[in-house]
């Protein structure tokens, strides 16, 4: 079946159906952080959203989306971990079965956060062709519905709901900044905010060392043969084919941070902000100060993503 990109109307739907399920997380300031910027921020505190990260937003809409007969055989997924806690949980508040396909070598706080949830899961070889086949086969044995972890219409109109919520927290943004990595999130603000406010500029963070995005927009054509290598577990994934088409319908920018620059920005939203954010989320704040002049006196909105942090593995000395 062919990719039908969501409209203005099914984020809009999607808000509505979530409604009674999702948190409205809340936008947070900070004084020292703005001084160090230049700049107005607004971080959008998606790890405080259920499950630990914005992705319960997908997730819920999907799994609200489907009919009766479709709900009884579940839902699968492949994630390292953020998407399939936020399938297992949003499956479980319509009680149903939820497959989570997971690579080896995930993160152990993410793993147990999916088992918490109730998520029941399915482990592989750490490669995308590897989960693939692994979700097909489930989907044969099981007859549950798949839902992609960005390249999914439902998905993402559920994560562009933070942007509805975002013009309404902090109205007149010059530019709202989130993470990359598959796109659904991408894909889905852009989708919001080109339709709102299409004055505010959009910009992706994403690791140098998984650059993909960043790349395919420099070339015009998508790369898929980057090998990831970065602390941003996160935002391994190669960008999806439908979210690198919406990325340059809407003329979205990609700009990247390397490692040691992410781990510089989440000590100071942990220190700052006292909000514990994994490096996915703290690399917007990343982008932002190697960009910092050209945000300099706007106010800008900065989706933290999530909070799922694998305490003993995260190197917080100074790069």
């Amino acid at each position: 079946m062919a990719f039908v990109p969501p409209t203005l109307a099914d984020v809009r739907a999607a808000a509505a159906r979530i409604a009674a399920y999702a948190t409205v997380t809340p936008v947070l300031r900070n004084d020292v952080l703005n001084a160090s910027a230049g700049a107005s921020l607004h971080f959008k505190c998606e790890h405080l959203q259920r499950g630990g990260a914005f992705k319960f937003r997908g997730a819920c809409n999907a799994v609200w989306s489907l009919s009766e007969d479709e709900a009884r055989r579940g839902v699968v997924t492949h994630s390292s971990g953020n998407h399939g806690a936020a399938l297992a949980l949003a499956a479980a508040t319509r009680g149903i079965p939820a497959h989570i396909v997971v690579p080896e070598g995930a993160v152990a706080a993410k793993l147990a956060n999916i088992e918490r949830a109730g998520g029941i899961l399915h482990r592989c070889a750490p490669t995308i062709a590897a989960r693939e086949e692994t979700c097909a086969e489930v989907q044969r044995e099981t007859g549950a519905t798949l839902v992609h972890p960005y390249a999914d219409a439902r998905v993402i109109a559920g994560q562009g709901t933070i942007i509805l919520e975002l013009l309404q927290q902090a109205p007149d943004l010059d530019a709202v900044i989130t993470p990359v990595g598959g796109g659904g999130l991408i894909s889905g603000c852009a989708i919001a905010l080109r339709a709102l406010a299409p004055g505010i500029e959009l910009m992706g963070a994403e690791p140098a060392g998984a650059d993909d995005a960043f790349q395919s927009l420099q070339r015009g054509e998508r790369v898929t043969d980057v090998v990831p290598d970065t602390i941003c577990d996160g935002l391994r994934a190669t960008i999806g084919a439908p979210n690198f088409a919406l990325l340059r319908e809407h003329g979205v920018e990609v700009v990247t941070a390397t490692d040691g620059e992410t781990r510089a920005a989440m000590r100071s939203i942990w220190a700052e902000l006292k909000q514990t954010v994994e490096p996915s989320s703290a690399l917007v704040l990343a982008a932002l100060m190697k960009h910092r002049e050209r945000f300099r006196d706007k106010r800008v909105g900065l989706v933290l993503t999530g909070g799922n942090v694998d305490l003993d593995a995260v190197d917080l000395r100074a790069a």
